[in-house]
């Protein structure tokens, strides 16, 4: 028998997720807390998945969990907006746009997009990070519209998917100004400097290897991270130094909290933007996916 869903139960679902534990999730809901987490049960076994992982005696979503949860997010959103619609509250000319981007894409270039879906016409934007397995996974389902990526899913990947570079940028050594010194004799004064960099299996951090060691300049790395964000807040708090595209961090060379010690010839980083075929077309995404470019 095909099982079918209790919106109830996903209710409380949403509920825990949002809330982070049965026992708020209980309050916010006015259910005691071994009902609230039968339900919780009952849910998981209808629908055959396990949604949550203890952690330290605490709820952590898992996999499937965070992709049920940006169901049902969207499920409850569907329904007020349908109360509203029937009530003559509004009118749902909004095309929905959700856009999800690695954690190592910039912010400046996910900023870009957003912009990039207002400018085509009027529409509500989400926008979701995650890991690159995950991200396409949900592409291929058309949970997603458009993924920004700084590389192209594998072949076995992308199955129905289709990308198109939108940038390719130089990088730039950039860092606090007590390491402005380093601009003398660059790039041979970055030996073993501080260096933050990309996880390993990265294009980028591959470039970088792959040059310093043809230039035979022996790195310091103490510290590895996607997160482009945390990179560039290490970076001004003077940990180490950063590779990073000159354009995600101009706000802060502007204000002084970053120097660029230099570029490092050949070491580019390129973005993409990956979409699904679709019988039906989401219209904003399709003319991004055709005219974006940084």
């Amino acid at each position: 028998m095909k099982p079918w869903i209790n919106y109830h139960h996903l209710l409380y679902f949403k509920t825990i997720a949002s809330e982070g534990s049965i026992a708020r999730a209980a309050e916010t809901l006015r259910l005691g807390q071994p009902t609230l987490s039968a339900q919780l049960k009952q849910f998981e076994d209808t629908i055959g998945v396990k949604l949550f992982e203890r952690q330290h005696k605490k709820l952590v979503l898992n996999e499937a969990g965070r992709m049920a949860l940006r169901y049902a997010n969207e499920i409850f959103r569907t329904g007020d907006e349908m109360l509203a619609v029937l009530h003559d509250r509004l009118v749902p000319t909004r095309t929905h746009v959700q856009i999800a981007a690695l954690d190592s894409v910039p912010k400046h270039l996910t900023l870009a997009v957003v912009q990039a879906a207002y400018k085509i016409g009027d529409c509500m934007v989400t926008v979701l990070e995650g890991k690159g397995d995950e991200l396409v996974r949900e592409l291929a389902l058309h949970q997603i519209d458009l993924f920004i990526s700084n590389y192209v899913p594998s072949t076995h990947e992308a199955r129905g998917l289709y990308s198109r570079s939108i940038a390719k940028v130089p990088v730039s050594l950039c860092a606090a100004a007590k390491f402005k010194s380093l601009q003398a004799e660059f790039p041979n004064s970055l030996a073993k400097a501080p260096m933050i960099l990309p996880t390993a299996h990265s294009r980028l951090r591959d470039d970088l290897e792959h040059y310093f060691k043809t230039a035979e300049i022996t790195m310091d790395v103490i510290a590895e991270t996607q997160d482009t964000t945390l990179q560039k807040f290490m970076a001004v708090d003077g940990i180490g130094i950063i590779p990073i595209p000159t354009f995600a961090a101009e706000d802060l060379i502007r204000a002084g909290q970053l120097v660029v010690l230099g570029q490092l010839p050949g070491v580019y980083e390129e973005f993409y933007l990956v979409a699904a075929a679709r019988k039906i077309e989401n219209p904003v995404s399709s003319q991004i996916m055709k005219s974006f470019h940084l």
